[in-house]
């Protein structure tokens, strides 16, 4: 992958990353809480969707390989998040990419929407995104986040563990989890909490959305249940829901072919 730097409005610089066809159809990668772009390595790495498809990730402020500045003021308001895909997508030439939104993920698109329209915008893949505040939608590893925020590093260290095993019911091998918990571990106890904080996200956008949207999740799903993406997919007009039996959170990694296969449909289909 090609690695570069974006700073954002506000001075914040982001890592990027891009691979895949330079001249092919855009899709822009958005992860996850506590996560990285390296996230998406099933996709980015993916030799099929690298001969037709230009693909660009990064790492959200305060995660991955981008700035981690240590104030609150750098994560609580959405515009901030907003300005971020407007960053990225304005230095990386993006014309108007496909969106994959990984859980969190799915909350600075929806603050992009908000505060740069959708003209950019090709279509979204949300994954087992929040995309509405409701605590009905939560999992029963959202106990771990107190946790995952102690000032204490044993105390974090263990809760974004067993966050991570939470994440995946078919169980990455253990050099690639060991990898995911090294990068979710990048994140600081100041930061994750900062994000916790942030305004309730009223779910108010859903059914203005005219692009494209395929919505998928995991069946079971432990760290955000089903019933968020059936809400998501039952208020975007025309909208797909894509549901994989026997997996979890992270249907882009747990049955990568399967994703790679939906997400190139979709994004020819959105772009045409």
């Amino acid at each position: 992958m090609k690695k570069g730097r974006v700073t954002s409005a506000d001075g914040v610089s982001l890592a990027t990353y891009e691979a895949g066809n330079p001249k092919g159809p855009e899709i822009l990668f958005i992860h996850g809480f506590i996560q990285s772009a390296l996230s998406w390595l099933r996709q980015m790495q993916d030799a099929e969707l690298g001969r037709e498809f230009r693909m660009v990730a990064y790492d959200f402020r305060g995660h991955g390989g981008s700035d981690k500045p240590a104030e609150s003021s750098f994560y609580t308001e959405d515009r901030l998040w907003a300005d971020d895909i407007a960053a990225v997508m304005e230095a990386q030439g993006l014309r108007r990419p496909v969106l994959a939104a990984w859980s969190y993920g799915g909350r600075p698109v929806t603050d992009y929407v908000r505060h740069h329209g959708p003209a950019r915008v090709a279509g979204i893949n949300f994954v087992a995104a929040n995309v509405k505040d409701d605590p009905a939608f939560t999992g029963e590893t959202f106990a771990l986040s107190g946790a995952m925020q102690s000032d204490d590093f044993e105390t974090a260290l263990r809760a974004t563990r067993d966050f991570v095993r939470a994440c995946f019911e078919v169980q990455p091998e253990q050099p690639d989890f060991e990898l995911t918990v090294g990068f979710n571990m990048a994140v600081p106890a100041q930061v994750r909490k900062a994000m916790r904080s942030r305004t309730q996200n009223a779910g108010d956008l859903l059914q203005t959305l005219t692009m494209p949207v395929l919505v998928t999740h995991g069946a079971v799903d432990r760290v955000s249940r089903l019933a968020r993406s059936q809400h998501t997919a039952s208020q975007i007009p025309g909208a797909r829901l894509s549901v994989y039996e026997g997996i979890g959170h992270a249907p882009f990694w747990e049955d990568a072919p399967r994703f790679n296969r939906e997400l190139a449909a979709f994004v020819r289909a959105a772009q045409a």
